[in-house]
């Protein structure tokens, strides 16, 4: 070894893996965090694409197949509801409401029960007034309401006052919404309107058992015949589950009435002065005229689901 020699004339040593530090020792690269996002509200329900009356009618014979399927729990049932004072027009009215909500609105429900209470206690007060025994209005789901009898009326004269009698209190009753509507322009007041006209203006179809078949027994037999004929045509026009039943009841009724016309009971019956026929007669055309401009004045083009 040579005096004096050192390690300055050596190369400096070089680090194995060069001058940059490994990639194993550098921090790992996560991906950035992707924001958040605000989710998005949920897309209203499609609307049901099939007409209102197929609406109504799905649930109609729906409840027809249940009748038929369990016929005899139900008769069961029924005779045990009066006793436990379940069916009350109160009750039957609830039903009522939540089977309309399933196709309109709730609101819109609950104002077409009480638009169909308002025609029924017509028929009562005026059973009341004839001195005839009538129960409180019983809600029939998608049927409307029915008002039981102890006793047929004395005449024709009598039938047709309590037949038009609701149809002029409902009639009477369709100013409330029709009210509001005008202060409040609330499109569900136009439709509740514009509902209870047109329920008051077919119930004055001159055919049984709707109130304007009871209104032309005072007229004559004849009108009942006619106007039958003319539910039948507008079933073939407009077929629908409520047309059908209509036929079904007022064929009977109609069949039975004009079989027993020349009876003496029967003509005692149908025995009316003319002067009540005329009253009758004009009652019945009036009331149909307002009706239809009522439903004029409150047409209301868009779904009623949407009321």
């Amino acid at each position: 070894m040579e005096s004096g020699s050192n390690f300055a004339g050596r190369p400096p040593l070089t680090p194995a893996y060069g001058s940059e530090a490994p990639s194993a020792y550098l921090p790992p690269q996560y991906p950035a965090p992707e924001p958040e996002r605000t989710p998005e509200p949920d897309a209203p329900p499609e609307p049901d694409p099939r007409p209102l009356w197929k609406r109504a009618g799905g649930a109609l014979v729906a409840l027809a197949v249940v009748i038929f399927s369990y016929g005899a729990k139900l008769k069961g049932l029924l005779l045990l509801l009066p006793k436990l004072k379940l069916f009350t027009t109160s009750a039957s009215g609830l039903v009522s409401v939540a089977a309309y909500a399933l196709i309109f609105t709730w609101k819109f429900a609950i104002g077409l029960v009480l638009l169909l209470f308002v025609h029924e206690m017509g028929h009562v007060l005026q059973l009341r007034r004839e001195g005839i025994k009538a129960s409180a209005p019983l809600f029939i789901p998608f049927l409307g309401a029915v008002v039981g009898m102890k006793e047929l009326p004395k005449d024709a004269a009598a039938e047709a006052r309590v037949g038009l009698a609701g149809p002029i209190l409902g009639s009477i009753g369709c100013l409330v919404p029709l009210g509001l509507w005008a202060v409040t322009g609330e499109e569900l007041f136009q439709a509740l309107a514009y509902t209870g006209f047109f329920l008051n203006l077919f119930n004055l179809a001159p055919v049984l058992p709707l109130d304007g078949g009871r209104a032309m027994a005072a007229l004559s037999p004849w009108i009942g015949i006619v106007g039958f004929a003319g539910i039948i045509v507008l079933a073939f026009v407009f077929p629908n589950p409520i047309l059908l039943l209509i036929i079904l009841l007022g064929g009977f009724e109609t069949h039975r009435r004009f079989k027993a016309r020349k009876s003496e009971e029967s003509k005692r019956y149908n025995e009316v002065r003319p002067r009540t026929r005329l009253v009758v007669a004009a009652v019945f055309i009036g009331l149909a005229a307002l009706l239809i401009v009522g439903m004029d004045l409150t047409y209301f083009a868009r779904d009623l689901g949407d009321a």
